[in-house]
């Protein structure tokens, strides 16, 4: 059961991510976005790494804990708390995307403190290791019941902030919601239409797949019975059941539903950056959790031959930031303005007790867009013209994307201007800081 304890170390607020399936969107893409909510001071870096081969009985070292490493790793683009091994979205080079959230389940408590693996590092291992979404699913859930997951998941020392965690999974052809309960899952097969997640339970009685024994558990600490019909993940395990569960949504997670529905038949790349920078429903956060970094992806479908793009703000609030896109390719680089500087075993949240101490984990273009931002406030004119300048460089990015994406016969002849795409754009977005 719940520890109430544990109630304390909610917040109320943080994250959505979204997929959008024909005949929801205008190409005939998928689409994927998600706004990273954090707190406030924290820094999110976007990281690539190229995929990579391992001798057996490698061991691979994850935010807290130890696992056996794989032979083969995918290249993976992530956007990560820099202090974290795990990231809170991303993509593979096969075009699997990721976003998670955090969930308070029943069965969070004292016992969620134990290091295990974070929900961010399931993601990334997802990513590093299945080449389609069912194969994310199939290795985020079997490390799930091996290893299980917990830990703080705040760079703070004090009272740990702990959960459980949904996730979005998606790829060229379906998506997949799978949402936790400790070691226990359920997840529900998408393939056409809209859905988000936000901070709540969401897989109710369609379930494409479970782990064995969800049904048992449940009936034995009387979360479910059979006389009251069809299993409800949702409604079992939840640890606050929302009162609207039968009905519309309300909150981010019915707003973010709303602006889906309202878009649906025409959501495009530009249709999620407008739903991500939604101040007024809080998808787009501000206080002392805010929207950290902010993630869209094109995945076209696969006999098209299009290379996916994902774009990546880098920086917080998106509302005040500049989306920039970035395609998988042979010797693909993303340079280091956007990774965090490295701190090695001196890095307190490898020092035990973890925490005891806080670095500056700022890169250079989040020290460039802070020190852009704060000169602007109170100055009306400067933030107007910083605004209509970072709107340019975006809407040329777009531009020059669908021209690219429209083009599927091209086959990537032109590598060589896309292997240093969001180098160039990050470049160009600081230059204009300065």
């Amino acid at each position: 059961m719940a520890d109430s304890s544990n109630q304390s170390h909610r917040c109320p607020k943080s994250c959505d991510t979204f997929v959008a399936l024909p005949p929801a969107t205008a190409d005939g893409h998928i689409i994927f976005a998600k706004n990273s909510d954090r707190p406030a001071n924290e820094v999110q870096e976007v990281v690539y790494f190229p995929e990579g081969s391992y001798e057996a009985g490698t061991q691979l070292e994850c935010t807290y804990i130890t696992i056996p490493q794989v032979q083969h790793t995918h290249a993976v683009i992530l956007s990560k708390p820099a202090w974290m091994w795990g990231a809170e979205m991303g993509a593979n080079q096969h075009g699997v995307c990721i976003g998670n959230e955090a969930v308070w389940s029943k069965l969070c408590g004292p016992d969620t403190e134990e290091e295990r693996l974070l929900g961010m590092d399931l993601l990334r291992l997802g990513l590093e290791r299945g080449s389609t979404a069912k194969e994310a699913l199939d290795v985020m859930t079997t490390l799930l019941e091996q290893h299980g997951q917990g830990g703080p998941c705040m760079e703070e020392g004090g009272t740990p902030w702990c959960y459980d965690n949904s996730f979005i999974i998606a790829d060229r052809r379906e998506a997949w919601v799978l949402e936790t309960a400790s070691r226990l899952w359920a997840a529900e097969r998408i393939t056409s239409g809209c859905r988000n997640i936000s901070n709540e339970l969401s897989v109710r009685t369609k379930i494409d797949a479970m782990s064995e024994g969800l049904k048992d558990h449940a009936q034995k600490h009387s979360y479910w019975s059979p006389e009251e019909g069809d299993f409800d993940f949702a409604r079992a395990y939840s640890q606050d059941l929302p009162n609207n569960i039968d009905e519309d949504p309300t909150g981010r997670a019915g707003a973010g539903k709303r602006l889906m529905e309202k878009y649906s038949g025409s959501i495009k790349a530009q249709t999620m950056f407008t739903i991500l920078r939604d101040k007024k429903s809080g998808i787009n956060m501000d206080g002392s959790f805010r929207t950290t970094a902010s993630m869209v992806s094109i995945l076209p479908p696969p006999d098209t031959g299009t290379p996916c793009c994902h774009w990546f703000t880098a920086t917080p609030d998106p509302s005040k930031s500049v989306f920039k896109p970035f395609i998988f390719c042979n010797g693909v680089e993303i340079a280091k303005y956007t990774h965090s500087p490295e701190r090695g075993a001196d890095d307190p949240v490898r020092i035990k007790p973890r925490f005891q101490s806080n670095v500056d984990r700022r890169h250079p273009l989040y020290r460039a867009h802070e020190k852009a931002m704060m000169a602007a406030e109170g100055n009306q004119d400067k933030r107007k013209e910083l605004q209509k300048t970072m709107a340019e460089l975006e809407e040329q990015c777009i531009m020059g994307m669908e021209a690219f994406l429209k083009d599927s016969a091209q086959d990537m002849a032109d590598e060589d201007e896309i292997r240093e795409l969001f180098i160039d754009c990050v470049e160009t977005e600081m230059k204009f800081y300065k």
